[in-house]
């Protein structure tokens, strides 16, 4: 291999290299795929390690089957997380004492020390290669950096000017006592200055540093990118300090050595939830002694949406409603004429998707599972592990879009064939925690991992489980995943749900080697204007998706007639705004398509009927779907009043 060759010299043993970017963006520019053109991976958070007698991949239990497909024979496959770590591996490799080197400006500050520990207890060093060698080796293969412009992000989407933000932060510094701040987030950076771009896949973000004191604002960008429009956006041609300086992008890395000599004390962010803070880089760019290293308070000024913004998220999902409903009106009209494959089905729910109104983009991967794929919770279709589609399984289909108003974050679970008992039991669990969540109102001082308890319960009753976390936050026009929100049990957590915070709600089942349940819908948080005996107040979760479940994988006996009813009103609420949306772009296909899928439910069936669908057992599976819920939500709110009084 030819990186071999560049760790021939005295200093360097081996090397580490993450999929990061300078940013630590999981999804990255061609020009930073540096893994995918060592390897040829082409998945995202995954670590490769080299060193003269072998290499090394660690990837994602979701990316293990296609890597396997892209790797070639010189390279060993490993889980993240696996109980092989990166040190390990380089421990049988290397003799005591030799160094192991890694570009640290993609290396989150926090993982640079984790694995600075690790290879420590192995008698090995760190140490940092600031040019990289993957770019050395590159050369002029290297694809060039995109110079797309940089978008304005009216005041009509995001419902305050940048100034009201920048003076926002400057508050929240002189709380903290710092003198200034710098922003390495590309979606922070884009909220504050409101300001959007095309450098980086599914989130529309510009490629820059952002540093703000209480006198300037340093904006780090490359200058090609620049329009007259956003030059008067950013007040560019004054000098106080409400006007944005421009500099190179590169101009950073100076600029912080030379402001750290003047500044006392300097903001720089530390990880929270999906945001890993800053590089190593950034951190070794500033002496220690006037580092404050906290969460960024962009994150939480971000996370709760004002009223423009969460009007325009309402309409957002309106039209991906729409196009989801165009997409499977089609696929099922055509589905038994054609053959079908996971990349056909995809090719068709991004056309669709982006074929709407205000449409900027894709907000994610799109996800096409079916059968035994869908049984990986974590799987991701490709051109390596395509199959074809029929009318005997489940197909999985989780997707997101970009829009002017919004992002969006959907799943939904289909079969084109007619389903089994079994099958219909397994989707209608998952179907009940989310309209269980969905309808839940609670103190604001609830913990997350106590909601979390709220969507597992249907599927606890069945002995299983699903891995991945219910929900995390997401972005208005911006990241799909967005902190500082994240619900999952068993994960400690000090925010709260806030009026305004948008997040995704999911839930799952999985049965291994066979097939597999999603569904996944963003609620929105609206105060209910009545208090807590706390202190706190009362908040309600409300739909914001706005996708058909499908009816005949619902079996009504196993849902209460509250639950019937909430599913009720959602679909009514569908062929309200979405009917008219369809109507309006005089798509009838997919409008009479949506009615067929949203038709009313029987909340009560007559005691005979009753009897023959359920029988003795299920009739105490349909009581604990009633019992089981209220118990683990009484128990959180109880826990919730008894910890206001000690």
């Amino acid at each position: 291999m030819q990186i071999h060759a560049s760790l021939e010299g005295p200093e360097i043993h081996a090397y580490i290299l993450p999929s990061y970017d300078e940013h630590l963006n999981h999804e990255v520019a061609p020009s930073d795929q540096r893994l995918q053109y060592l390897t040829g991976f082409t998945g995202t958070k995954a670590f490769a390690a080299i060193t003269q007698k072998g290499a090394a991949l660690w990837v994602e239990s979701r990316y293990l089957q296609q890597a396997d497909g892209e790797l070639d024979c010189d390279w060993e496959l490993f889980r993240v997380n696996d109980s092989i770590t990166i040190a390990d591996w380089l421990d049988d490799q290397l003799h005591p004492d030799k160094r192991v080197g890694a570009d640290p400006h993609l290396v989150p500050h926090y993982l640079w020390v984790k694995w600075e520990n690790h290879l420590k207890d192995k008698f090995l060093v760190l140490t940092k290669i600031n040019n990289n060698l993957i770019d050395l080796i590159w050369g002029e293969e290297r694809p060039e950096s995109l110079n797309m412009t940089i978008q304005v992000w009216e005041r009509s989407y995001a419902g305050e000017k940048w100034e009201d933000k920048i003076l926002e932060l400057r508050q929240k510094l002189y709380y903290h006592k710092c003198d200034a701040m710098i922003v390495t987030s590309l979606t922070e950076i884009a909220y504050l200055l409101n300001v959007r771009g095309r450098d980086i896949p599914y989130t529309p973000v510009v490629k820059s540093y952002l540093i703000v004191s209480h006198q300037d604002i340093f904006f780090y960008v490359d200058r090609l990118k620049m329009t007259l429009g956003l030059n008067w956006h950013l007040r560019t041609d004054c000098f106080n300090e409400m006007c944005v300086k421009i500099k190179e992008y590169h101009q950073v890395w100076s600029d912080m050595r030379t402001y750290s000599q003047i500044w006392k004390r300097v903001l720089v962010p530390a990880r929270c939830v999906q945001e890993p803070g800053a590089s190593e880089a950034i951190f070794s760019a500033f002496p220690l002694k006037i580092i404050y290293e906290h969460i960024s308070p962009v994150i939480l000024m971000r996370a709760q949406k004002n009223s423009v913004e969460q009007d325009g998220m309402r309409t957002a999902h309106v039209r991906d409603g729409a196009a989801i409903c165009e997409a499977i009106s089609n696929l099922e009209m055509r589905f038994f004429t054609e053959q079908w494959t996971e990349e056909k089905i995809k090719f068709e729910v991004e056309r669709s998707r982006l074929s709407q109104n205000h449409a900027k983009g894709l907000s994610m991967r799109t996800v096409v599972a079916y059968g035994e794929h869908s049984s990986y919770p974590y799987y991701i279709s490709s051109n390596v592990t395509d199959v074809e589609v029929t009318d005997q399984s489940f197909l999985v289909i989780e997707s997101g879009g970009q829009y002017y108003e919004g992002t969006t974050d959907v799943s939904r679970t289909f079969l084109f064939g007619q389903p089994t008992p079994e099958m219909k039991q397994s989707y209608t669990m998952v179907l009940a925690g989310i309209l269980r969540l969905a309808h839940l109102k609670f103190p604001s001082n609830l913990r997350l991992s106590e909601v979390d308890a709220l969507v597992r319960s249907p599927i606890w009753e069945s002995m299983s489980d699903y891995p991945q976390a219910t929900g995390h936050g997401i972005g208005s026009y911006n990241a799909v995943e967005e902190p500082p929100i994240s619900v999952a049990y068993g994960q400690e957590s000090h925010f709260h749900f806030k009026e305004g915070y948008f997040f995704s709600s999911e839930s799952g089942y999985y049965k291994p080697g066979e097939y597999g349940v999603r569904l996944k819908n963003v609620l929105e948080v609206k105060d209910t204007q009545r208090g807590h005996p706390s202190g706190a107040t009362f908040l309600a979760f409300h739909d914001v998706t706005l996708v058909p479940y499908e009816p005949k994988l619902i079996d009504g006996t196993l849902l209460s007639a509250l639950e019937k009813r909430w599913l009720n009103e959602y679909n009514a609420k569908i062929r309200e705004l979405v009917g008219d949306e369809l109507k309006r772009q005089g798509n009838m296909q997919a409008f009479y398509w949506m009615m067929n899928k949203t038709r009313h439910i029987r909340e009560y069936l007559p005691e005979e009927e009753y009897r023959a669908a359920t029988g003795t057992g299920n009739r105490s599976r349909a009581f604990l779907t009633i019992i089981v819920p209220a118990i683990l939500l009484g128990l959180t709110v109880f826990g919730s009043f008894l910890r206001w009084l000690l």
